[in-house]
């Protein structure tokens, strides 16, 4: 009988709150301007008195309510989610799983998530794997699709939750079931629960071209330092160029982001502010270190559909600081922060999302504000477009390379003839990658095996070594920027659409 009153009086508390309204008794002249400010509140008197006599009548008419405290967490989920694809609404138990990660020591599998999965989707898409992380160790592979984390399917389930549950106490285990491209059935996997140490970055010298590269998975003060020793490296080394490699990287910390920036640009910069609702700034975030990059270093940045948020950021903020140092040096050469973006088009992540607690120990994750880049353009949507567009070309399937074996050789046909040694050599070199394949090798190799047939990899590598043919050549064709990326794009094929008129003969 209480319950019942209780709404009741809910339902006319909306009605007198929307008799109330300020709204109501404005001017025309004045509800034109306050539209914006109370059209909100119209609205969700209107509907939240709706909602209180679905609640009223779902009390006095259903069957049988069986967990009315798990129907409203969905409801109010289902609002937040409706807002944007960042918003959600943290049930009791997820909250408390974020704040033991945010504030204590908690332990995960090290993986890195799409960050365009929705609700709906049935899956949870590994992009990558932290090195020798529990997941790694586990055999976990990029691009294997998570479906049910112990027995729970995902499907329903948003990626805050999903994540969580893969969280938890050290050394228990997690059971994951994933589909994986090439595979019929499912595969389980039992992972156990560990720190995920902070190897975020991978180095190599490319000793044929005399070029660093680094590849940097996420923002933290660990990739802070990983990169300043490379960069410390590069200035008694001289390299040819530094290839920054930011695909997939989700982002991580902001702070570390505009850190790393500011190794390459002066100290004071503009990184990055943000604006609310209203187009007002909220914060603003400059340098506060010295650079130490080589101004004669010229710094080729990957990025691809997954390089989002924070790398985002720093992919923009330092191509955009190389553009003003082009523009202002005119006709003069450009002596320092010659960037060049390789790849394709970024995730487009540029909002801020804010956790807020609520009653019955919950809380609402809520966009609050976007991203501007120093020209205050927004990434929001957008992403950042590479100055050269290059796909990545994925390497062939199982069921390609053996119809490649089989099929359209001379030496797949049975009685083919067999000059003498080629024969056995071949069969000798296949026997050696199977057993270098059943070995169990490090992160560090494993790496090194795919960027040797990363074609995004070599196209840069090869655009490094025009960029120094021109230098050599016709160096007022490269003499900035603006001059660099025309010369390039004039010698050098992407992926951009290609004219073709037809010659009539």
């Amino acid at each position: 009988m209480n319950k019942k009153i209780l709404l009741s009086t809910l339902s006319g508390l909306l009605v007198c709150q929307m008799i109330s309204a300020p709204s109501l008794t404005s001017s025309p002249k004045e509800k034109d301007k306050e539209n914006i400010e109370f059209d909100f509140d119209e609205v969700a008197y209107n509907w939240t008195r709706t909602f209180a006599e679905v609640l009223e009548k779902t009390n006095q008419k259903h069957y049988k309510v069986s967990d009315l405290e798990n129907c409203m967490i969905k409801a109010i989920n289902a609002f937040l989610e409706c807002l944007d694809p960042h918003s959600s609404f943290l049930d009791p138990k997820t909250y408390k799983q974020i704040l033991e990660t945010t504030s204590g020591e908690f332990f995960g599998i090290g993986i890195v998530i799409d960050n365009t999965r929705q609700p709906k989707d049935k899956a949870l898409t590994v992009i990558d794997t932290m090195p020798d992380g529990p997941a790694d160790k586990a055999g976990l592979k990029p691009y294997d699709k998570i479906i049910e984390v112990n027995g729970e399917p995902l499907e329903g389930m948003t990626t805050d939750e999903a994540t969580a549950k893969l969280k938890g106490e050290r050394s228990t285990k997690v059971h994951v079931k994933i589909l994986r491209e090439g595979q019929s059935d499912l595969l389980s996997f039992d992972i156990t629960r560990d720190v995920v140490k902070e190897q975020n970055s991978l180095a190599f010298y490319i000793q044929e071209h005399n070029v660093s590269y680094i590849s940097l998975n996420m923002f933290t003060e660990t990739a802070i330092k990983q990169i300043t020793e490379l960069l410390q490296k590069s200035k008694k080394n001289k390299y040819k160029a530094l290839i920054l490699d930011l695909r997939n990287n989700s982002g991580g910390s902001l702070g570390a982001a505009i850190d790393i920036a500011g190794l390459f640009i002066e100290k004071g910069s503009l990184v990055v502010t943000t604006k609310d609702k209203h187009n007002k700034e909220t914060d603003r975030y400059v340098t506060n270190r010295d650079p130490i990059a080589l101004d004669a270093l010229p710094i080729f940045i990957l990025i691809n559909n997954y390089t989002a948020s924070a790398a985002e950021i720093l992919a923009g903020v330092l191509k955009i600081h190389s553009e003003k140092l082009a523009t202002s040096a005119g006709n003069k050469a450009q002596k320092k922060l010659m960037v060049f973006l390789v790849g394709t088009k970024t995730f487009g992540k540029g909002s801020v999302q804010e956790v807020i607690p609520v009653s019955n120990n919950c809380a609402m994750k809520i966009t609050t504000s976007l991203y501007y880049l120093p020209n205050d353009t927004s990434i929001q949507g957008m992403g950042i477009e590479p100055d050269f567009n290059i796909e990545k070309r994925l390497p062939p399937t199982e069921q390609m390379i053996w119809f490649t074996k089989f099929y359209g050789r001379e030496r797949a046909l049975s009685n083919y003839i067999k000059v003498d040694g080629n024969n056995d050599d071949e069969k000798k070199k296949e026997e050696e990658e199977k057993s270098k394949d059943k070995e169990k090798r490090t992160w560090s190799e494993r790496a090194r095996t795919l960027l040797e047939t990363d074609n995004q990899l070599r196209d840069t590598l090869s655009l490094i070594n025009m960029y120094y043919t021109g230098k050599t050549s016709c160096p007022v064709d490269v003499s900035n920027r603006t001059k660099a990326v025309e010369f390039l794009k004039s010698n050098f094929i992407t992926n951009d659409k290609l004219t073709l008129e037809e010659i009539k003969i």
